[in-house]
């Protein structure tokens, strides 16, 4: 994997004024995925998008890391119900001749 796709956690923290830890314990929950390259935790720049959300929720909303999971599982099911509702869709197009 090219490092260029990685971000030091370590950056992020200083960015965003946030302890080591907090990134730790997002990792161990499953909200982001900490990558160790030579021993030094990076995330995908991939994930980025998602850790700015997670801060929002953090910051803005003052939601804990159980909320931010709650919000999080929530939003994949809304995501997956939706992608349903599509195929169930064009299945029913695909009968009814359209």
């Amino acid at each position: 994997m090219k490092t260029q796709e990685l971000i030091s956690t370590y950056t992020l923290c200083s960015q965003y004024n946030i302890e080591i830890s907090f990134v730790d314990e997002l990792n161990k929950m499953g909200l982001i995925t900490i990558e160790l390259i030579e021993e030094k935790p990076f995330i995908h720049h991939d994930q980025l998008n998602k850790f700015e959300k997670i801060m929002r929720l953090y910051h803005e909303l003052e939601l804990n890391l159980e909320g931010i999971d709650v919000v999080f599982h929530l939003l994949e099911k809304q995501e997956a119900l939706h992608q349903q509702i599509k195929a169930l869709q064009n299945r029913l197009k695909l009968y009814e001749g359209e």
